[in-house]
């Protein structure tokens, strides 16, 4: 979504501006971008808190809160993220024919119908192979972001198998035990993609294979 906005941008100032910006991100550090939501979430004196107390609302132990724990983790990897994998699609966009959108235009088309009568048709092989990219590795969220965002506290939501296998191998010494999970994952990664290659190929016959 944010690449076609920025696609239908007029303003090629804007359009660097918010690249620069939304991109810039994904250089951070993770021990430093945790550290940052830290400080951000504090209860005591970080900014969201302060906002909620102005509001008249108790301040949040989001860290430590086990309910809270999956928000924050998708709200922080959609942050970092986007502007690099936005400037993917928006690549797809800029090889598209620009006498699409001019025939288009003089047929009266709005912004939204280029979108949907150009844009996405367009970046449909794309959109297919980053999503089939993306199941290959459903199971294997960002261990190293878990692991600096867990506590006792948040256990309960925030244990997967990256941190288990970590725990387990490491921690415990039981290397067989983990190898042994870690096969399992990717095995179930391994047969998500089959299924989803397959399905994509007989939907809209772009595959991986």
């Amino acid at each position: 979504i944010f690449a076609l906005v920025l696609n239908q941008t007029q303003s090629k100032r804007l359009v660097k501006f918010s690249q620069t910006v939304t991109f810039a991100p994904y250089f951070i550090s993770m021990v430093v971008l945790v550290g940052m939501m830290y400080l951000f979430l504090s209860p005591s004196s970080g900014v969201v808190n302060k906002l909620i107390e102005a509001l008249g609302g108790d301040p949040i132990y989001f860290m430590a809160d086990a309910k809270w724990f999956r928000h924050i983790y998708v709200l922080s990897h959609v942050w970092q993220r986007t502007g690099y994998q936005a400037i993917i699609y928006f690549a797809a966009l800029t090889s598209i024919d620009i006498g699409l959108y001019e025939a288009a235009t003089l047929d009266g088309a709005s912004k939204l119908q280029k979108i949907w009568y150009i844009d996405l048709p367009s970046i449909t092989p794309t959109v297919v192979t980053m999503l089939l990219l993306a199941v290959g590795r459903i199971l294997n969220v960002d261990t190293q972001r878990t692991l600096l965002m867990q506590a006792p506290t948040n256990l309960g939501t925030s244990e997967i198998f990256g941190t288990y296998v970590y725990k387990v191998g490491l921690l415990n010494n039981q290397p067989s035990y983990s190898t042994a999970i870690n096969l399992f994952q990717t095995m179930i990664n391994l047969v998500l993609l089959i299924i989803v290659n397959y399905t994509s190929k007989k939907l809209t016959e772009e595959s991986l294979w």
